[in-house]
Formats: structure tokens, C-alpha cells, sequence
């Protein structure tokens, strides 16, 4: 099991076991390697990779669940919910805020379902309509300072359809100024300007069947 967590573009990653990649990984100097350590001090962790020149992190344990759920407890949780959207011209939904591409995604309500947060958030944030769940994608985790807290933030991710040549509507008051269909084929263009969860995210989509 692997959970990777962003702190701006590093990676912490929470797992029960090195592989391949974390191998090559662990061999840099700026990489740092914890192996089975009694108790998990989140913020420490946090602290280091954001303020030092350690470039990742990769804390072993064999229990990930209990691993994550004692690395998350020094934080503020956030659940939000995205999606990404297909339509019938396999093109993918994208906005556009603050210079970067992104995904539309937002804050879960009080009471308020995943796949239903996800669906309205995409509505609100790009004014496309007719969605239809196909399945959920997976998860992506980061951390980020806000109002003296320190947050991580749980993103859930679901594969959406729609029909094509929907009317969009970008959600300026979340300084969101451009909303784009891009065709599947040329998805490099957005990945080049775009977060690392992103990238994490979309790679997983296009490897699922």
C-alpha cells in the first residue's frame, strides 16, 4: 500500500513496502528513509521538507492505515471532491486559476455525499450540466498552510461523461478565468503548467481500463 502526500511539488510517502521507484528514489542524498518508528509526528515531517533541502520522504511501517491516520491527526482535515469530466469528443474539462491548469474540485458540504460534492463542484466552478458517474478514480492528499492552520486536504476523485458542446461558465469569485475542453491528445499541453496531484491523478485515470 502507498500513499503519497504533496507538500507543494515534494512528496511524503507513506508505505508498507520500497518499491522499485522508491528504491532508485531512496539512493538520492536529499531523500530521507523512516523505517518503523514508534510514534509519527506529522508536522515535523511537514516542517522538514517544506523549510529544508530534503526533496521526499518515505516512512516504512507495515500498518499504512494506522500509519496515515497517526500522520494526519497533527493536521486540520479537508475532504473535497472532483472530477474529471469526458464528453462525446473525448476531450477533458480543465479550468484555468491562479496560472495554473486544474481539475474542478471543491470542498465537501456538511452532509453531503462524495459524489454528489464532486458533481457540484464541477457544475459550479465550469457551468457544465448532464453529468453522468461513471466510477470513482482515486484519491490525492496535500498539505498547505491557510489562516494559521495547517491543512491536509483529501481530494476524491470521479470519472464523469457528458454530452459536447456545452456553454461553460467559469466561477470567477474562485478565481477561476478560463474553462477549456482539451482533447485527449493533446493533454500534454495542460500537464506542463499543472500540480503534482494533478499529474498524479490523470495518470492514474488513463491507466484505468
Amino acid at each position: 500500500m502507498l500513499i503519497k502526500i504533496f507538500v507543494d511539488d515534494k512528496p511524503i510517502y507513506l508505505t508498507n513496502k520500497l518499491t522499485d521507484e522508491l528504491k532508485t528514489l531512496s539512493e538520492k542524498k536529499s531523500v530521507k528513509v523512516i523505517k518503523n518508528v514508534a510514534t509519527i509526528d506529522g508536522l515535523s515531517y511537514y516542517d522538514d521538507i517544506k523549510n529544508n533541502t530534503t526533496t521526499a520522504i518515505i516512512i516504512i511501517a507495515d500498518d499504512v492505515p494506522q500509519l496515515q491516520q497517526q500522520f494526519f491527526k497533527a493536521f486540520t482535515t479537508i475532504e473535497a471532491a472532483g472530477g474529471i469530466v469526458l464528453n462525446e469528443s473525448k476531450e477533458v474539462l480543465f479550468i484555468y486559476r491562479r496560472n495554473k491548469w486544474d481539475l474542478p474540485k471543491g470542498k465537501v458540504e456538511s452532509g453531503e455525499s462524495l459524489t454528489i460534492a464532486a458533481a457540484r463542484e464541477v457544475e459550479e466552478e465550469t457551468g457544465v450540466k448532464n453529468l453522468q458517474l461513471k466510477r470513482k478514480i482515486g484519491e490525492t492528499y496535500h498539505i498547505y498552510e491557510e489562516r494559521n492552520q495547517t491543512i491536509v486536504k483529501i481530494s476524491h476523485w470521479y470519472y464523469f461523461t457528458t454530452t459536447s458542446h456545452q456553454k461553460t461558465t467559469p466561477q470567477t469569485e474562485e478565481d477561476i478565468s478560463e474553462v477549456k475542453w482539451i482533447a485527449t491528445k493533446n493533454i500534454k499541453q495542460p500537464m506542463a503548467n499543472t500540480y503534482k496531484n494533478i499529474k498524479e491523478i490523470m495518470s492514474v485515470f488513463f491507466d484505468t481500463p
